[in-house]
């Protein structure tokens, strides 16, 4: 039991770095090619940050435990909107003032409806997979169209992009993506070591400890810009992870390894995550006054994600 909990943990850490050097090597190098901020920012870096939960989901894939990778889509999902959202709000009162914050919540919603009428018969098959990961290329080309239209929130996004040389950001990248591959196999093998011995399926494992650990990117920088009152950009990143989450994450194992899904994914996450998905805008919109999340929901959406890790293992 030890060496596979350390596995996780360490790897947890290693793809939090990897993933940070990646990204910079990504951006640099585009940046360095003559692409604009603007589309580097909304497609690069947005992808870029669901990087641990892309590799962690080809690894599962690949080594025979879709459950894995299926409830770490999901369950990063979850963990952004619960306990990513909830933290940020109970340290920095988020107010959301950028209109693409309204305009994203619908369209999140409208990935998650697609989602499940895909998998409703309990089918992840290579069709499906396509269908998501080719989803991503309409979202990214509107994200695109919304930022040239002088959303500032995106702008401000496109404006913290590194400065590297292209010599130095190909040596970010090719570390980066190292580093992702071997933390990814790691967290993958220790994973699926500790659900055989606590007896739980891999699905579970996916949805608790791998959503959390591969979330705790998006924590630190959700954190970082509600600290930085950059309160749009705090929660148009989880919304932008989300729906990268439902369509890359969860389309890759389809492609990968199609097959049959837990049944309990369709009775019980999806309908959590739908529900705590209309929470969250309920509670920022349905108000007089600026959208706001505040410490009150702040406190409510880290008791529901306490409570929804407690519903797996009971």
């Amino acid at each position: 039991m030890l060496m596979p909990a350390i596995a996780v943990i360490a790897g947890f850490g290693f793809l939090a770095w990897g993933a940070d050097r990646f990204v910079a090597g990504a951006a640099g190098t585009a940046r360095n090619l003559g692409l604009s901020p603007l589309f580097i920012g909304l497609t690069i870096v947005g992808l870029g940050t669901s990087a641990p939960e892309m590799l962690v989901s080809v690894i599962a894939a690949l080594d025979g435990n879709p459950g894995i990778a299926v409830g770490n889509a999901l369950g990063s999902n979850i963990t952004n909107s619960a306990l990513v959202l909830g933290v940020a709000a109970l340290i920095a009162p988020l107010t959301l003032r950028s209109k693409t914050i309204k305009r994203e919540f619908p369209v999140l919603l409208l990935i998650i409806a697609i989602s499940w009428f895909l998998l409703r018969d309990g089918d992840l098959m290579r069709g499906n997979g396509l269908v998501l990961v080719a989803g991503v290329l309409p979202l990214l080309g509107w994200m695109y169209w919304i930022g040239k239209r002088g959303e500032a929130d995106h702008d401000a996004v496109a404006g913290e992009l590194p400065d590297l040389s292209l010599p130095r950001s190909l040596i970010w990248l090719t570390v980066g993506l190292g580093v992702l591959l071997v933390s990814s196999r790691a967290v993958v093998w220790g994973a699926a070591t500790i659900a055989e011995l606590w007896g739980v399926s891999d699905t579970v494992i996916g949805l608790s400890v791998i959503a959390i650990g591969t979330s705790l990117p998006e924590l630190a920088a959700t954190v970082a810009a509600a600290m930085r009152d950059e309160h749009d950009i705090a929660v148009g990143n989880v919304l932008g992870s989300n729906m990268f989450n439902l369509l890359v994450v969860l389309g890759l194992p389809g492609l990968i390894a199609p097959g049959r899904v837990d049944p309990e994914v369709l009775i019980r996450d999806f309908p959590v995550m739908l529900a705590i998905t209309l929470a969250v805008a309920a509670m920022a919109f349905m108000r007089s006054g600026p959208a706001q999340l505040g410490r009150p929901a702040g406190a409510v959406l880290v008791v529901a994600f306490v409570c929804y890790q407690w519903l797996l293992y009971d």
